[in-house]
């Protein structure tokens, strides 16, 4: 199976990106993360995204806050999927992130999550990875079925609180 390669632009991401690492740890998908800037440290991000395949990654995820060009940075010295997940930050909530990830120029996509969306990042990931790999595909349906279940459980719990008010 492919790793998923995890970068972040500051140690301060790694609460943000805890929720990727245990999504796919949850789910059986090697990975590994670095911090990496693209700003601080151009030639440590930029040798990671052009040896990614080459290190058996399949997708890079990247999370960044501010300028959040991280993303777009792996996204320019690679051909594997990227992933972007802009981070909140204090000046403008992380909306400033989000439009410096989702805001690519045409022929470098970016597949971008929304704000703190680590999770989903995880989950897109490991879909990517799991188009070639049947055993993680019926995990992930596994895990849909999972979440249906509580969602249903849920609405059955709505309904008894809703159904003993009405009858009051």
């Amino acid at each position: 199976m492919k790793k998923v390669g995890i970068v972040m632009g500051s140690d301060s991401d790694l609460p943000v990106v805890k929720k990727a690492t245990d999504t796919l740890t949850e789910l059986g998908v090697p990975f590994e993360v670095h911090v990496y800037s693209a700003h601080r440290t151009p030639e440590q991000a930029r040798a990671f995204a052009v040896n990614a395949k080459a290190d058996d990654f399949g997708v890079i995820i990247a999370a960044a806050g501010m300028a959040a060009h991280l993303a777009g940075a792996m996204a320019a010295n690679t051909l594997l999927p990227v992933i972007g997940i802009p981070c909140k930050s204090s000046n403008f909530d992380g909306l400033d992130a989000l439009l410096s990830t989702v805001q690519m120029p045409p022929g470098i996509p970016v597949a971008t999550v929304g704000v703190d969306g680590a999770k989903n990042a995880a989950l897109l990931a490991a879909q990517i990875i799991a188009v070639s790999d049947e055993e993680l595909y019926a995990r992930l349906v596994a895990d849909r079925e999972k979440a249906a279940k509580k969602v249903l459980e849920k609405d059955a719990v709505i309904m008894d609180k809703i159904t003993i008010s009405n009858a009051e």
